[in-house]
Parts: C-alpha cells; structure tokens; sequence
C-alpha cells in the first residue's frame, strides 16, 4: 500500500470529471488492497475504490476522503471440475478487455462477446457486465471479496451475489442503500476450451450483431474483432480523439415497468419481456394446513422497455446539446451522455436532468442512472 498524491479524478474516469480527493492510495497486490481498505475503515472516512473509472459520475467537488485504487493484476488458471473447460482466477485490478483478449488467444470461450468492454475485472460483478446476449453471471463461479470492516477475506459464490440485469448486491444505486458494502479482490470464471476450431455461435442476439446468417463455424478471434468493431461504430471504444468515448457508457437503465405501464407506450417502443420468478416457495404452517393449498398468485409480468427509444422519440436526438454546455448526448447512441470537452460534472449532470424531465413530461417514466455517483445529485 502506498499513499501518493492525489491525482484529479477527472484524469482518471472516462467522464473526466472531479478534482483531486483529500486522500488517495495505490494498492498493487491483493496482500496490499487489504490494507488499505482496513486503514481507511480504521480511520472512520468516506471512501470509496477506483478501478478503471468507466462506470463513474464524480462531481465538482474534491471528495472528502480517500480513495483507494485497485491495480492488482494476474491470471491464474486452474482445473475445471468441468470435462472440456478451465477456471481462470483474475486479480480485480486486471483489466477486462485484457483479459477477453487472454482467453481468446488461448481458445477459452465464453467471454468472447464481451470484447471492448471498459474497466476492471474486480468491477464486472458488481454491475453484471454483459454485451450482446452474454453475461459474465453465465461463466462466474465466484468472488473474493473483503465486507466493510470486516478483517478477512471470503470466498463468496456467485448465487449469492444477486445477479440480475446489469446488477448486483454489490451494486451502489442512486437514491438506495447499499446491498452489501464489500471490495473485490478476485474473480474465478469458468470457461469452455475450444481451442483454434470455430464453434457455432448459439445466442441469436449475438448472431445478429456478428452479421451471421447460418450456423457455420466461427473461430473466437473473428467474433472478437466483430465485437471491436462494432463498438468502434457506437463510439463504444475508448478513443482520446472521440469525444463520443468520453462517457460512462449508457447513462440511463433501461426501464422496467409493469405490463399494464408498458401497454400505454406507443407500440413501436421496443421492449423485452422480464420473466418472474416461478420457483417461489409457498410455506404454509401445519397447524393451519387443512388438505389445501391456496392458489398461488401470479404477479403481474414485469417489461423492459427500450430507454434510448424513450429520449429519442422525446424529442433528443443523438448529438444534442444544451446551449453553451460543454456536455451532449453521443452522436452515435442515445443513451451515452458525452463530455465534449472540459465539461464540468455541473453541466453534465444539467442535461442528464433535462433528458429525465422530457422522459418523463412525454411518458410518465423516470429514466434512472446507470453509473455510480460520487458526490452528485439528479
């Protein structure tokens, strides 16, 4: 553990905003992220730890306490249980798109989609990072995690994490408590071996992004390099010359209403059904059973409803930008809110609640942040 000085955060997050913290330390083994995090829990100091800085809205303001950087790195592989497949143990400071390009070239599948993806691999978890129809929840075995206050390290499985769309328990939502305040240490997944041979690509969403109308085989370098390539489209590649890549990704969630919500929407907004939880348990005492059981309740389906659709169709077209604002919305995607150019957290954060209130002055919905914030308010 090494305290430095503090650099500005917007050096060091892709929004490239906020000042310099009080505190700052690197911590580049996991030996050295323990104890930092228990230095800084002592201390009784906000906190928070920055990995890639992709998925961060930082404010203005210089954040009163410390910030602890994850910059651990590695791979380990290890047996499988599994016939045919390999675990790889990564430490959480490794970035992600590296590791992709780590078990591609060495035939391991089942994280090939997620190519381009910014940030750590300490941070894929919290936020259940996925692109094109796969996820990392379908090949994470488990986490190495360390609780707030608490002395040692767990190894905790990936059921218990509470994995859904683009989230976690780890997962700090705006306007909510956290669900379990705890830091990344590791991240074991466990893929398949394919070696050089292609392999038919199954998901029909990434069938269609790679362009592909039959099931021959592909090799997972060629889905790679359509992977980049696409993002490169979206302006989903960091590029320090396109202002489109000075984002957080997409800014808002994509909203999830029920049925009865989502049928008063014009027809041609895109939506996906959410599927309820059908395994539910019923307990019913003995000393009140009486030879029946009572129908169980259907819980109203539950719909995902395209939020960029929702922006455009209020009137904000890809490119817009408030007047005199150095903030706009991507010229290439609706839903990434861009930093132009020296913008400040101010005046990104302005347009983000412009964007809201045209969503929800023309459908009645209230578009959520996807990104952590730190020291801002919408």
């Amino acid at each position: 553990m090494t305290e430095v000085e503090p650099i500005a955060l917007r050096e060091l997050t892709t929004l490239r905003t906020g000042a310099a913290p009080r505190r700052m330390l690197d911590a580049s083994t996991t030996a050295e992220l323990i104890e930092a995090l228990r230095e800084v829990w002592a201390s009784g100091e906000e906190w928070f730890v920055l990995g890639g800085g992709s998925n961060l809205f930082i404010g203005d303001e210089s954040f009163d306490g410390a910030v602890v950087r994850i910059l651990s790195t590695g791979i380990e592989e290890l047996p499988s249980p599994h016939e045919g497949r390999v675990r790889l143990r990564v430490q959480a400071g490794h970035s992600w798109d590296d590791l992709v390009a780590y078990a591609v070239e060495r035939g391991y599948a089942g994280i090939e989609a997620m190519s381009g993806i910014p940030g750590t691999v300490g941070a894929a978890p919290v936020q259940n990072v996925g692109a094109y129809g796969q996820e990392i929840q379908e090949t994470l075995v488990e986490v190495e995690l360390i609780d707030e206050h608490e002395d040692a390290a767990v190894v905790v499985p990936a059921a218990e994490l509470g994995l859904g769309f683009r989230t976690s328990v780890l997962k700090h939502h705006y306007g909510e408590a956290h669900g379990r305040r705890a830091v990344i240490l590791s991240v074991t997944l466990d893929l398949a071996v394919t070696g050089s041979a292609g392999r038919v690509v199954r998901g029909e969403q990434l069938r269609r992004a790679l362009g592909l109308a039959d099931y021959e085989p592909v090799s997972l370098e060629w889905v790679r390099a359509r992977i980049l390539e696409t993002r490169a489209v979206k302006g989903m590649l960091l590029n320090a010359d396109d202002p489109d890549t000075r984002s957080a990704g997409s800014f808002f969630q994509n909203a999830i209403v029920p049925e009865h919500i989502a049928r008063a929407l014009p027809p041609e907004c895109p939506r996906w059904p959410v599927e309820p939880d059908l395994d539910s348990v019923t307990v019913i005492p003995l000393d009140s059973y009486y030879g029946l059981t009572p129908r169980p309740e259907r819980p109203e389906s539950m719909i995902k409803v395209s939020a960029a659709w929702l922006i455009e169709n209020s009137g904000i077209r890809k490119g817009f930008r408030l007047p005199r604002s150095r903030a706009g919305v991507s010229t290439k995607h609706a839903l990434a809110i861009t930093n132009r150019g020296g913008a400040t957290a101010a005046e990104l954060g302005e347009l983000a609640r412009f964007i809201q209130s045209r969503v929800h002055a023309e459908y009645g919905l209230l578009l959520q942040p996807e990104p952590v914030l730190v020291g801002v308010d919408l």
